[in-house]
Parts: structure tokens; sequence; C-alpha cells
């Protein structure tokens, strides 16, 4: 996928993100395509994507969600080293399946993310994932300018966060710095191209500022400037009042009636995340912004476009592009919030949507904040930043601008106004260390081929769950069904030394062969020991299997039958995603790409298995047979059989759990005996005065009719 970005950057990222296991900080400068970076990933990955974002209107523009809402975390500050009140307990089945597909987790907008915050993340996934590896195993993508926003802290909350964190910057988390990761800045600008700008943009973004520098861009201060009929230029503030009051004090200069165009909301969408205003008031004459592009695909019209209106309409509204010389009707655009699940089909991490958010796609424009112009781009802006009070509020401000010529200050440019954070410098400083070179690139893609034949041939968890299983059915059967206990007991042997054991020895093995620079080729020596690996080890489960698949799946104790199963459904699960990995290594060359695919299919046939085992006897999906297939313990299994159906027919009659009516160890007993008379049922174990006054007549009847439908005359 690498080969399908335009720039070198671009590349080594893709190449670290698909081939190798290594978190790496995506940054770069305003307008150097790093949501761009992100679209391609998300489009040409074969591995399981999830994006997150820290607010929910960063979230909405990246396509993602919250991280708050996606881990269920809470607000307020995390402390390393205590048990949150949230717990494992707290996810539904849908979430912890999400979580524990992830591939990839992407987090934009990295630089307004706490360290506290990160390290939560962390705790969520160890504790649902692999509590062995940071962030669970999940590789991250962290993605931002740390010379932009920074987190938001309150003095309360650092009072007891700095007893913990150097910074509340995302750099500062312990789980992070418990990583290999990497960084990649983006150098190539596609939002300006001429290099003076540039120059000064780089200079005020690093904290660099000279009395050049400012008064190169004071040169741009024009006191009491107009702007030019038909020439827009938006009024960049610091502070959310600053700009309502300028909106409202243009748009009443205006004349003519004003219309209200009122936003509708389908499903849910947090009023905290509305992309445009609920009830947006426009006049003829009104200065507007384009706040998303066209979705019609016809390109009329680009996210951050400015323009004039010329005309209401009840559903519609005339806007005046600048630049155009005829205005284009602009209707109701739509937002969605998304969450992200399981998709039950094909088992793919999947974008739902929660609630659909509709209006106008447009904002009055004369001013808009700093934090709301965040990747948008104007030809010409003022910029007034005299109240700065955030690092980065000034260098977002003036690189919205294509060029110096466009930019106008309202105020001349303080050096105070320029405010950076010396913790940021001090690490952006050691981030070209942190780029990876070609060499180590390689030896992380070698590293990560290993992890993945790992992956596929590592039992740990399947013999895992399947010790939890073993131990249920031993405690549930080991009177009632001593065979069934009695095969599990030579099936430890099959699981320790066939498949556990060997495991372990020929890891070494394919490690040693995995160093081969041809490895990946279909005819090497590691190919060959692979397929015939997957195949040695498909027969050992195959037993495992076969013993499963008869297993009894009922018993008469409610607790007991709980545990059977959900260990069953654990220990199902995981061997036929196993079989299902084994099997595609077994026909096909072993690769990355093939075996990211190969996993992603797994979930989707996995899940249907356990569809499948709900109305059909199939080996290859799990189905378990009924326990008349325990034929060790019943001689008699068309009367066990006839005996059950009475017996399930009886407690629907009375509303009562069957094993009220009779235990499935007394009909058991029955089947073996098989009384004559009332005083012979007596005689049975678990069969007492009770059951043979009120059920005995009935039972022997039972037993005659099955003796007469078997006898030689019928």
């Amino acid at each position: 996928m690498s080969s399908e970005f335009d720039n070198d950057d671009f590349r080594v990222a893709a190449r670290l993100m698909e081939y190798t296991s290594c978190n790496l900080f995506l940054t770069g400068a305003a307008g150097t395509g790093k949501t761009t970076f992100l679209h391609r990933l998300r489009a040409g990955s074969d591995k399981r994507i999830v994006v997150a974002a820290p607010t929910g209107i960063a979230a909405v523009n990246a396509g993602g969600v919250t991280l708050h809402s996606l881990f269920q975390l809470e607000f307020g500050p995390f402390m390393p080293g205590l048990r949150r009140a949230s717990s494992g307990h707290r996810y539904s089945k849908e979430k912890l399946r999400l979580i524990r597909s992830i591939d990839i987790l992407v987090i934009d907008e990295i630089s307004m993310v706490r360290a506290d915050l990160l390290d939560a993340v962390d705790d969520v996934l160890r504790r649902l994932r692999d509590a062995r590896r940071p962030f669970g195993g999940v590789q991250l993508l962290l993605i931002g300018d740390l010379q932009q926003l920074p987190p938001v802290v309150k003095d309360d909350e650092w009072v007891l966060l700095q007893n913990h964190y150097d910074t509340p910057y995302f750099f500062s988390s312990h789980a992070l710095n418990r990583t290999e990761y990497c960084t990649i800045e983006l150098t190539k600008v596609y939002r300006q191209s001429d290099p003076r700008f540039l120059h000064l943009l780089h200079r005020i973004r690093s904290g660099h500022v000279s009395q050049e520098i400012i008064e190169a861009l004071n040169a741009r201060y024009i006191p009491r400037f107009a702007p030019a009929d038909g020439l827009h230029r938006v009024r960049l503030t610091t502070h959310n009042a600053i700009a309502d009051s300028i909106n409202a004090s243009e748009m009443a200069r205006l004349e003519g009636e004003s219309r209200i165009y009122k936003a509708t909301v389908e499903g849910k969408f947090p009023e905290n995340v509305l992309p445009a205003d609920r009830e947006l008031i426009l006049k003829p004459g009104a200065q507007v912004i384009f706040i998303r592009n066209d979705a019609s695909g016809e390109k009329r019209y680009y996210n951050g476009m400015l323009g004039t209106v010329t005309a209401l309409r009840e559903k519609s509204v005339l806007v005046l592009p600048e630049g155009e010389e005829s205005p284009i009707e602009v209707v109701a655009g739509s937002w969605e919030n998304r969450r992200y699940e399981i998709d039950e089909q094909t088992q793919n991490v999947k974008e739902y949507v929660d609630g659909v958010f509709i209006q106008l796609p447009l904002r009055a424009a004369w001013a808009i904040t700093i934090h709301k112009s965040q990747g948008l781009t104007f030809d010409r802006a003022i910029i007034d930043v005299a109240g700065a009070f955030a690092s980065g509020q000034t260098y977002v401000a003036l690189s919205r601008c294509r060029t110096l010529e466009g930019l106008v200050l309202s105020a001349p440019l303080r050096p105070e106004s320029v405010i950076t954070d010396p913790r940021v410098n001090r690490f952006i400083a050691t981030t070209a260390a942190r780029r990876p070179e070609d060499s180590r690139i390689k030896v992380m893609e070698d590293r990560y081929f290993i992890s993945l034949l790992d992956d596929l041939f590592d039992f740990a968890p399947l013999a895992a769950a399947y010790e939890d299983y073993r131990r249920t059915v031993d405690m549930a059967f080991h009177t009632l069904y001593p065979s069934v206990v009695r095969k599990y007991d030579e099936t430890d042997v099959v699981v320790d030394e066939k498949i556990t054991k060997v495991a372990r020895v020929f890891r070494n093995q394919y490690v040693a062969l995995a160093s081969d620079p041809d490895a990946s080729d279909p005819g090497s020596r590691l190919q060959t020991r692979v397929k015939a690996a997957a195949a040695y080890f498909l027969d050992c489960l195959d037993e495992l299997h076969a013993v499963y698949r008869d297993t009894p799946a009922e018993h008469d104790n409610k607790e007991i039958r709980k545990r059977l199963k959900n260990h069953s459904a654990a220990f199902g699960e995981a061997l036929r995603r196993k079989l299902l990995l084994l099997g595609a290594a077994k026909d096909n060359c072993f690769t990355v790409a093939d075996y990211l695919r190969s996993r992603s299919r797994s979930f989707a046939d996995a899940d249907s298995a356990k569809k499948e085992r709900k109305t059909k006897d199939t080996a290859l999906r799990g189905a378990r047979l009924k326990d008349a297939s325990v034929v060790s313990e019943i001689q008699d299994s068309t009367l066990f059989a006839a005996l059950k159906a009475w017996r399930l027919e009886e407690s629907r009659r009375l509303g009562v759990p069957a094993f009220r009516i009779l235990s499935t160890k007394a009909l058991l007993n029955i089947a073996n005996e098989r009384p004559r008379t009332v005083s012979d049922m007596l005689d049975i174990k678990y069969v007492g005065p009770a059951t043979v006054h009120a059920y005995g007549d009935r039972i022997l009847d039972i037993i005659r009719e099955t003796e007469d439908n078997h006898s030689p005359q019928a």
C-alpha cells in the first residue's frame, strides 16, 4: 500500500503501519497532509482500524468516535497505579469483541490528548486484551501537531497529576514510553507555497521569534482595514464571545428579512459535538463559510470556502462563492454521529451511525474562533491574536492563510502573543532521532513477520480456554457421564504433549528459517515447514474437536449449566478460529497481507459457526451432539430420548424447570435399569417415593411403548 502515496514521508509511514507493529507519531506543520494520510490508510489497509479523538468535534471531523466513548472512560484524572471504577463487566459483548479485534488505534488531534488519558486507554486495553503488553498489543497511530492546540488541564487536576507526570502532554504517558515508538514529521507543505511565508510560519511554530520575524509579519498590520467590496475576509479571533458579537453586529447591519433554518436531528447526536448551528440565521448579503465539502461530487464548494448569500429560499440558500460569477444553490447536508462495532456478517470493524445531523453546510463568517478554524484554509483573513492565551493559537491562526499577502493583522503582533511551551520544544528536539532508518524498519518488519507466525502457532490462549472448559466438564459430568471425563483425560495428553510442547520446539525452527531473505517465496524452506506444521496441528486439533463435539451440553444445575455454556462458547470460538487459520496456512503461502486477511475472515467464519451451532449438527462448525450420543453411559438411547421428551413436555405444562420433574441422573438410571413395576422403580438411585407416586405409571408406560416399537413384530 505504501506505493500508493506520493511522497517519501507518506511511504515510510505507510510501511510502518502495514508491515510492522511499531507505534507511530505522525506529525507535521499545518497543511502537510496528515488527514490525507489517514484517509488513504483507512481505505487501503488490511489491518482492522478504529479512529478516535479526544473531543466530540475532532471525532466527527476525523470520522471516528471519542476516546471516552470507545473505551467507556470516566472523566477526570487517571491516576496511575489506582484501579478505576470501570471494569470488564461494564463492557457489552459487542464492545469487548470490538476492542479485542483492533489492529490499529488511530488517535487524531493527539496534541490535545493528556498523558493520563493515554494511560487510561492503556489500562483498558491491557485488562481486556493482553496484560503483558503496552496497550494490550494494539498498534497506535498518533496524528497531530504539538505546536497547535494543547491539552486542557485544570489547575486542581494538575495538582494531582504533577506527582505522576512531567508534563500533561501525551508524550509523558508512561505506557507510551514503554514502547519503541517512532516519529515521522511530514515536511512537504501543500497549503502554502511561498518560501518566505513558510519560513515565517516555521519560526512562529517553533517559537524562535526574532524582532525581524515580528517586523515582517507586522508589515501586514493595516490600521482601520476595510475589505474591498466583493472580497471576503474572515476574522479569526481567540474567543467565542468575540466572534459571536462580530457576527451578530454585521448581520444586524444588513437590510432585508432574515430567515431561520432549523436543523433536523435523527437518532442520537450530542449537543456538544454539533458540527453546525442548530438554528442558522441568515440574511441576503451575509458573509458565510462552507463548513464541509460538496457532497454531490460536483466540487462546487469546499470546507473553508467563503461566499455571500444572495437569496433565501424555504429549504435552500443561494450563495455566490468568492471568485465566481454565478451563485450556487446550497441545500442541507448531513453529518453522522458514529460508533464502532463488529459487523455481524463480515466480522470486520464497522462504523455504525447512531445519529444524523442535517443542516445547511454554512456558518455566518465575518468572524470565527481560531479553534473552529483548525483544518480550514483561507485566501484572505483578518487575524486577531491580541488575546492569545494558549500555546499554538497564533501559529494556528496565521497558518490558515495560503499567502502572506492574503493575511491582515487587526493589531500589531507582539512577541508575547506567540506562545510556545518549552516542554514541547524539548520533546520536538528529540523527534528527529525517532525517525527510523531503512535498516531499522527492516528489523521491525522481520520482527512483525515472526510475531504473526507466533500468533498462528501460539496455542497458549487455546490451551487456557480448554483448561477452563475441561474443569467445568469434569465438575458437571464426573458422576453422570464418566466416559466423557475419561475422554478428556486422554485429550489432556494431546493438548500438552502433541500441541503445546511441539509448538514451543517448532518456534525455534521458524524463527531461524524466517531470517532467510527468500522466506516469503512459495518454495522456501520456511513456507514448506509452515504448511507441514499447519497440517500436523490441524490433525491434532481434529482430535480435540471430536471430543468437544460429542460433549453433552445440558445439566440440571443452573450454575453449572451457565458455566458450561460460557466456557464452551469461549473454547469453541478459540478452537474454530485456530482451525480456520491453520487451514488457510496449510493451503496458502504465509505472507503478512494474506495472514491479516485470513485473521479478519476468521472472525466472520467463527461467528457464523456460532450461529450454525444453534441449529445444525456440523463437525466443521463445532455443533454439539445431544446427550443421546454418549452411548457408553446410556444402554438404551431410544428410551432415554423418550423419557427426556416426556420430561420436557411435563415441565412446560407445569411451568417449572425440567430437573424439578426428574433429574438427568434419574432418567439415565431408569433408562439403564428398565424397571417393570413401581416397586422396581423405588430401588433406582435418585428416584424417590414422591416421584414414583406422581409419575411412576407414566414412566412405566413409556418403557412399554419403546419396547413395543422395537419388538420384532413392530
